[in-house]
């Protein structure tokens, strides 16, 4: 028999049992489809958060508050640390000659008016250099001005669903805002720029920190964010902020620095090995789908045992009986990888059309690797049938025994 010969008998065979055949594609495309979503979905959301922080800037150093071995876990967000971040500690960072902007940043919320209409949101205090710092684009007016950093001046900046609940009618640019029993002007409206990390800058205030803190009767700094020169200056500069707060706080090294890379780097190991092993979970459904092959399989070969002891008689050697058979389940495993990527990637266009702000993606190495396993599971599950058909007697085949 030659190899044309044999893809030929076996595609006659699976057309002859269409039920059988359609029974073990379906369940090749389930598991397929199931594959290639889920690396997708896993792909998409490592490379959304890694996107996430990259937008931060590329030299940036995040200073916290607290030191991670101070409580045995993260730094506080909130709640008491051995010793606030201040104003003065943050102009003391310019002493460092590898600092190119420094941010000091203060959270609070509080209710805003304007006009009659009311709502509570996010009031976040900082200097001019946060427009640099987290790269802030302005689609009206200007940023905070560039004035001394302990200097309140009654001013602000909002975001655009601010501007279009509080200013529906008219440019807000120019208008008065209150923010609890305090007026500010508003001189600038951000572009809109949705979630970033956490924070929603379309529902945010931004005011000068001597203000915000002024505004919440605080003397402490939520953080500090500064963007170095290079990205040999900023472990350089690491080192400068360390030993600056030290001299500052009693000699005690009492503050966590978070660099974007290594944050970057962190969630994409973790995300990257979440994917693999939500791949491998729905790659089960492939090994389910090789078992329904095998089992299928056995009995095609006891169904046509007439037939194999004919071809036998024929002169059909044991390796040709092998790949007739584990070509009926190559075929039908590649024709399940097939429909199954067209189920996957209906599935994936499903999913970007409900959520149409989620960069969903299917990898090109996914979409080959699945339709390899599918096939290499076919291939492995069909070899004990294939063994057993290439091994039967031909005289007793002949007799149906």
């Amino acid at each position: 028999m030659l190899p044309q010969d044999i893809l030929f008998q076996a595609y006659k065979a699976i057309n002859t049992q269409r039920i059988r055949a359609s029974l073990i594609v379906l369940a090749m495309s389930i598991g397929v489809a199931s594959v290639n979503v889920l690396i997708a979905l896993g792909d998409s959301a490592r490379s959304y958060v890694v996107n996430e922080f990259e937008s931060l800037g590329t030299h940036l150093i995040i200073v916290l508050p607290g030191r991670s071995e101070t409580t045995g876990g993260h730094p506080p967000i909130f709640g008491e640390t051995p010793r606030d971040l201040t104003l003065e500690d943050a102009n003391a960072l310019f002493r460092s000659r590898h600092i190119a902007a420094i941010a000091p940043v203060s959270i609070g919320s509080a209710p805003i008016s304007a006009g009659g209409l009311e709502r509570e949101t996010n009031i976040m205090g900082s200097t001019f250099a946060l427009n640099r710092v987290r790269h802030l684009s302005i689609a009206l007016g200007q940023f905070l001005p560039n004035v001394e950093i302990d200097k309140e001046i009654p001013v602000c900046v909002i975001g655009q669903t601010i501007a279009e609940q509080l200013f529906p009618r008219k440019q807000a640019v120019g208008q008065w805002l209150r923010i609890n029993e305090r007026r500010f002007r508003v001189i600038g409206v951000l572009a809109k720029e949705g979630q970033s990390i956490g924070v929603g800058f379309d529902e945010l205030v931004i005011v000068p920190v001597a203000s915000a803190m002024a505004l919440f009767d605080s003397h402490s700094l939520f953080r500090i964010l500064i963007e170095t020169y290079s990205q040999n200056a900023m472990y350089k500069a690491m080192d400068e902020i360390r030993r600056i707060i030290k001299l500052r706080h009693e000699d005690e090294e009492d503050v966590t620095l978070i660099t974007q890379d290594s944050v970057v780097k962190t969630f994409d190991k973790i995300l990257s090995a979440l994917t693999l092993a939500v791949a491998g979970i729905a790659a089960v459904s492939l090994a389910v789908a090789g078992v329904l092959v095998m089992n299928v399989m056995l009995v095609s070969v006891s169904q046509r045992t007439s037939e194999i002891g004919l071809l036998k008689a024929l002169g059909a050697t044991q390796r040709q009986l092998l790949g007739l058979f584990l070509s009926e389940a190559a075929l039908l495993s590649f024709a399940g990888a097939l429909v199954g990527s067209l189920l996957g990637k209906a599935g994936i266009i499903i999913l970007q059309w409900f959520y149409p702000d989620f960069p969903l993606s299917l990898p090109l190495w996914s979409w080959l690797s699945a339709i390899a396993v599918a096939l290499g599971t076919g291939l492995i599950f069909g070899v004990l049938p294939a063994r057993k058909a290439a091994r039967l007697d031909p005289v007793s085949a002949l007799a149906r025994r």
